[in-house]
Protein backbone atom coordinates (compact mmCIF):
# COMPACT_ATOMS: atom_id res chain seq x y z
CA UNK A 1 0.00 0.00 0.00
CA UNK A 2 2.94 2.20 1.01
CA UNK A 3 4.27 1.71 -2.68
CA UNK A 4 0.87 2.27 -4.52
CA UNK A 5 0.42 5.48 -2.68
CA UNK A 6 3.85 6.57 -3.55
CA UNK A 7 2.97 5.88 -7.25
CA UNK A 8 -0.39 7.92 -7.02
CA UNK A 9 1.68 10.72 -5.75
CA UNK A 10 4.59 10.62 -8.49
CA UNK A 11 2.39 10.50 -11.56
CA UNK A 12 -0.23 13.18 -10.06
CA UNK A 13 3.16 15.35 -8.83
CA UNK A 14 4.48 15.23 -12.47
CA UNK A 15 1.42 14.37 -14.37
CA UNK A 16 1.56 11.94 -16.33
CA UNK A 17 -1.44 11.16 -15.75
CA UNK A 18 -4.11 14.24 -15.43
CA UNK A 19 -6.41 13.07 -12.25
CA UNK A 20 -7.41 9.87 -10.70
CA UNK A 21 -9.48 8.42 -13.46
CA UNK A 22 -5.95 8.41 -15.24
CA UNK A 23 -4.04 6.56 -11.98
CA UNK A 24 -7.13 3.58 -12.36
CA UNK A 25 -6.97 3.47 -16.13
CA UNK A 26 -2.78 3.16 -15.50
CA UNK A 27 -3.08 0.36 -13.13
CA UNK A 28 -5.57 -1.82 -14.57
CA UNK A 29 -3.52 -1.57 -17.81
CA UNK A 30 -0.50 -2.58 -15.55
CA UNK A 31 -2.44 -5.65 -14.28
CA UNK A 32 -3.91 -6.93 -18.00
CA UNK A 33 -0.33 -6.56 -19.20
CA UNK A 34 0.59 -8.29 -15.91
CA UNK A 35 -2.27 -11.32 -16.27
CA UNK A 36 -1.15 -11.94 -20.03
CA UNK A 37 2.74 -12.11 -19.40
CA UNK A 38 1.98 -14.63 -16.52
CA UNK A 39 -0.21 -16.76 -18.89
CA UNK A 40 2.41 -17.26 -21.56
CA UNK A 41 5.38 -17.03 -19.08
CA UNK A 42 3.92 -19.34 -16.32
CA UNK A 43 3.74 -22.67 -18.38
CA UNK A 44 6.98 -21.98 -20.05
CA UNK A 45 8.82 -21.85 -16.78
CA UNK A 46 6.58 -24.43 -15.22
CA UNK A 47 7.50 -27.20 -18.40
CA UNK A 48 11.22 -25.67 -17.69
CA UNK A 49 11.49 -26.32 -14.24
CA UNK A 50 10.12 -29.76 -14.52
CA UNK A 51 12.30 -30.78 -17.61
CA UNK A 52 15.11 -29.96 -15.60
CA UNK A 53 13.87 -32.12 -12.50
CA UNK A 54 15.12 -35.27 -12.19
CA UNK A 55 12.70 -38.53 -11.81
CA UNK A 56 10.76 -39.41 -9.48
CA UNK A 57 9.78 -35.88 -8.98
CA UNK A 58 9.31 -35.38 -12.42
CA UNK A 59 6.06 -37.31 -12.51
CA UNK A 60 5.40 -35.84 -8.96
CA UNK A 61 5.86 -32.25 -10.38
CA UNK A 62 3.43 -33.12 -13.12
CA UNK A 63 0.62 -34.18 -10.97
CA UNK A 64 0.78 -31.30 -8.96
CA UNK A 65 0.83 -28.85 -12.04
CA UNK A 66 -2.91 -29.69 -12.60
CA UNK A 67 -3.82 -27.17 -10.16
CA UNK A 68 -2.06 -24.00 -11.07
CA UNK A 69 -3.29 -25.38 -14.59
CA UNK A 70 -6.43 -24.85 -13.44
CA UNK A 71 -5.87 -22.05 -11.78
CA UNK A 72 -5.13 -20.46 -14.94
CA UNK A 73 -7.74 -21.65 -17.48
CA UNK A 74 -10.72 -20.59 -14.53
CA UNK A 75 -8.56 -16.89 -15.31
CA UNK A 76 -8.74 -17.68 -18.69
CA UNK A 77 -12.53 -18.48 -18.83
CA UNK A 78 -13.84 -15.66 -16.13
CA UNK A 79 -12.09 -13.24 -18.80
CA UNK A 80 -13.29 -14.54 -21.68
CA UNK A 81 -17.07 -14.81 -20.55
CA UNK A 82 -16.01 -10.74 -19.91
CA UNK A 83 -14.99 -10.38 -23.13
CA UNK A 84 -18.30 -12.62 -24.70
CA UNK A 85 -20.94 -10.07 -22.99
CA UNK A 86 -19.30 -7.17 -23.79
CA UNK A 87 -19.36 -7.79 -27.74
CA UNK A 88 -22.74 -8.30 -28.07
CA UNK A 89 -24.33 -11.44 -25.99
CA UNK A 90 -26.08 -9.39 -24.43
CA UNK A 91 -26.40 -6.94 -27.55
CA UNK A 92 -29.90 -6.37 -28.27
CA UNK A 93 -31.44 -5.15 -24.79
CA UNK A 94 -29.86 -1.86 -24.75
CA UNK A 95 -32.37 0.70 -24.67
CA UNK A 96 -31.40 2.55 -27.39
CA UNK A 97 -33.20 3.21 -30.87
CA UNK A 98 -36.56 4.54 -31.59
CA UNK A 99 -38.78 1.38 -31.04
CA UNK A 100 -39.84 0.70 -27.31
CA UNK A 101 -37.59 -2.33 -26.27
CA UNK A 102 -39.68 -5.09 -24.84
CA UNK A 103 -40.22 -6.22 -21.55
CA UNK A 104 -38.23 -9.50 -21.71
CA UNK A 105 -35.24 -6.85 -23.03
CA UNK A 106 -35.87 -4.84 -19.71
CA UNK A 107 -35.53 -8.21 -18.00
CA UNK A 108 -32.92 -9.35 -19.28
CA UNK A 109 -31.12 -6.36 -18.88
CA UNK A 110 -31.96 -6.38 -15.08
CA UNK A 111 -30.54 -10.05 -15.05
CA UNK A 112 -27.25 -9.18 -17.00
CA UNK A 113 -26.87 -5.71 -14.59
CA UNK A 114 -27.39 -7.84 -11.40
CA UNK A 115 -25.06 -10.62 -12.84
CA UNK A 116 -22.28 -7.69 -13.42
CA UNK A 117 -22.66 -6.30 -10.09
CA UNK A 118 -22.65 -10.52 -8.61
CA UNK A 119 -19.63 -11.58 -10.75
CA UNK A 120 -17.45 -8.57 -11.28
CA UNK A 121 -16.15 -7.95 -7.47
CA UNK A 122 -15.46 -12.09 -7.34
CA UNK A 123 -13.80 -11.37 -10.85
CA UNK A 124 -11.26 -8.97 -9.70
CA UNK A 125 -10.88 -10.48 -5.98
CA UNK A 126 -9.58 -13.82 -8.10
CA UNK A 127 -7.15 -11.89 -10.35
CA UNK A 128 -5.27 -10.13 -7.76
CA UNK A 129 -5.16 -13.88 -5.82
CA UNK A 130 -3.97 -15.30 -8.71
CA UNK A 131 -1.19 -12.65 -8.76
CA UNK A 132 -0.39 -12.71 -5.02
CA UNK A 133 -0.29 -16.88 -4.84
CA UNK A 134 1.26 -16.53 -8.32
CA UNK A 135 -1.59 -19.01 -9.94
CA UNK A 136 -0.86 -21.50 -7.18
CA UNK A 137 2.53 -23.05 -8.23
CA UNK A 138 3.60 -23.76 -4.53
CA UNK A 139 1.33 -26.60 -5.11
CA UNK A 140 4.35 -27.91 -7.61
CA UNK A 141 6.87 -26.44 -5.41
CA UNK A 142 7.57 -24.25 -2.54
CA UNK A 143 10.71 -22.26 -4.21
CA UNK A 144 8.85 -22.05 -7.49
CA UNK A 145 6.67 -18.53 -6.74
CA UNK A 146 9.28 -16.67 -5.84
CA UNK A 147 11.17 -17.68 -8.76
CA UNK A 148 8.02 -16.53 -11.17
CA UNK A 149 7.73 -13.38 -9.41
CA UNK A 150 10.98 -12.62 -9.95
CA UNK A 151 10.48 -13.23 -13.53
CA UNK A 152 7.28 -11.63 -13.98
CA UNK A 153 8.31 -8.24 -12.54
CA UNK A 154 11.21 -7.95 -14.74
CA UNK A 155 9.20 -9.32 -17.72
CA UNK A 156 6.32 -6.25 -16.54
CA UNK A 157 9.83 -3.89 -16.28
CA UNK A 158 10.40 -4.19 -20.17
CA UNK A 159 7.63 -3.99 -21.44
CA UNK A 160 7.02 -0.70 -19.43
CA UNK A 161 10.00 0.23 -20.90
CA UNK A 162 10.13 -0.18 -24.12
CA UNK A 163 5.98 0.66 -24.73
CA UNK A 164 7.11 4.23 -22.77
CA UNK A 165 5.60 3.94 -19.88
CA UNK A 166 5.26 6.98 -17.31
CA UNK A 167 7.07 9.32 -20.86
CA UNK A 168 6.14 12.35 -19.12
CA UNK A 169 8.04 12.10 -15.52
CA UNK A 170 11.71 13.06 -15.77
CA UNK A 171 14.08 10.25 -16.06
CA UNK A 172 15.51 9.78 -12.66
CA UNK A 173 11.63 9.30 -11.98
CA UNK A 174 10.43 7.38 -14.95
CA UNK A 175 13.85 4.52 -13.66
CA UNK A 176 12.56 4.42 -9.99
CA UNK A 177 9.25 3.33 -11.27
CA UNK A 178 10.19 1.33 -13.95
CA UNK A 179 12.62 -0.50 -12.03
CA UNK A 180 11.68 0.15 -8.50
CA UNK A 181 8.73 -2.89 -8.46
CA UNK A 182 11.37 -5.60 -9.85
CA UNK A 183 14.32 -4.64 -7.73
CA UNK A 184 12.08 -4.60 -4.77
CA UNK A 185 10.04 -7.98 -5.18
CA UNK A 186 13.78 -9.86 -6.33
CA UNK A 187 15.19 -8.48 -2.81
CA UNK A 188 12.12 -10.00 -1.32
CA UNK A 189 11.72 -13.19 -3.26
CA UNK A 190 15.14 -13.77 -2.63
CA UNK A 191 14.83 -13.51 1.48
CA UNK A 192 11.94 -15.77 0.86
CA UNK A 193 14.33 -18.46 -1.19
CA UNK A 194 16.86 -18.20 1.61
CA UNK A 195 14.52 -18.42 4.68
CA UNK A 196 12.89 -21.53 3.02
CA UNK A 197 16.37 -23.02 2.70
CA UNK A 198 17.49 -22.01 6.38
CA UNK A 199 14.09 -22.50 8.18
CA UNK A 200 12.99 -25.58 6.54
CA UNK A 201 15.89 -27.04 4.00
CA UNK A 202 14.14 -26.68 1.32
CA UNK A 203 16.09 -25.38 -2.09
CA UNK A 204 15.57 -25.83 -6.03
CA UNK A 205 18.62 -28.41 -6.50
CA UNK A 206 17.03 -29.91 -3.58
CA UNK A 207 13.83 -30.48 -5.46
CA UNK A 208 15.50 -31.16 -9.12
CA UNK A 209 17.54 -33.42 -7.62
CA UNK A 210 20.72 -31.98 -8.64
Amino acid sequence: MVGFAAVVCILLAYRVVADAEGVLDQRMDQIETSVNLAAITLPVCVAGFIAATRPPNRQLFLRRALKPLGALCALGCAIAFILLLGNGVFGDVYLTGEEKPSPGAYARLAFMLFFLLWYVPFFLYGIAMVLVHVFRTADIHEALPPLLAMVLVWELAVADLFTGAYDAAPFGVRMALVFGPPLSITAVSLWELRRLRSRHGITVRQAMLR
